[in-house]
């Protein structure tokens, strides 16, 4: 599409051009006759500038994009790397909130206001013992033992994806567990509930093997993989137990 500024200086140049060429309008032809009706160094100078302004301004088009090409040609490119087995990504419709410090800090303050026992610190460390007990509950293929951490949907669709594993008779190896971060990135409040959500980063030695061979038949038992996961925690308004509502692998 053509510019709108590169329409402007094609007109100016070209009027100019005109005007210099053919002695300009009535009103100057007897000057422009007695001139000789040629082009004098001032118009010589003046098309020069505009040549120069015209030519400076296409470059910078082509340079911009170019520039933009270039960005979406090569992050179309880029590799991402391999994601862990578990947990898959169990979205909740409720599980995203508006970002930002300030809607964070104004999210846990509301939540303080009902349940003045709440802490920052402690509820990290609890977030962090959880996604062991949880992890260890979903190698075992029985989300039993963690019922009271998770929403009846969560505890529905993670009991029915280790009976899945059970149905092909494959375990789910989860060891070496290194949590390295437990962030509070999100928190808010909506139709009577609490929601907080927490990025949890941390690498892991991950793979499924036989049950009965014990052989491995995916991932790898040797080399360690990293995931970052946002686990959004919900609760009644007020000082009541946390439970587990979605998990979210980062973009």
């Amino acid at each position: 599409m053509r510019s709108l500024g590169g329409g402007l200086l094609g007109g100016l140049a070209g009027g100019m051009l005109f005007h210099s060429l053919f002695g300009g309008s009535s009103a100057q032809g007897g000057a422009g006759s007695t001139g000789g009706g040629g082009i004098g160094l001032m118009d010589i100078l003046l098309l020069a500038g505009i040549a120069y302004l015209i030519y400076w301004y296409i470059k910078k088009k082509r340079t911009e994009a170019s520039a933009t090409a270039g960005y979406y040609q090569s992050s179309g490119n880029v590799e991402l790397p391999p994601q862990p087995q578990y947990p898959p990504a169990y979205d909740s419709p409720q599980a995203a909130a508006p970002g930002g410090d300030q809607d964070l800090e104004r999210g846990l303050a509301n939540i303080r206001q009902f349940d003045s026992s709440f802490d920052e610190a402690k509820f990290q460390e609890w977030c962090t013992d959880t996604f062991f007990k949880i992890q260890g509950a979903w190698a075992n293929r029985d989300m039993a033992t963690v019922r009271n951490l998770l929403t009846d949907e969560m505890h529905r669709i993670l009991q029915g994806d280790a009976e899945a594993l059970k149905a092909q008779k494959k375990i789910n190896r989860l060891e070496n567990i290194a949590v390295r971060s437990v962030d509070i990135t999100e928190a808010w409040q909506e139709s009577g509930s609490d929601f907080i959500t927490v990025r949890v980063f941390a690498n892991l030695l991950d793979y499924n093997v036989d049950e009965t061979t014990g052989q491995v038949v995916e991932g790898s038992k040797t080399d360690p993989v990293k995931f970052e996961e946002y686990w959004t925690f919900t609760r009644s308004v007020g000082a009541n137990p946390w439970q587990l509502s979605a998990i979210n692998q980062a973009t």
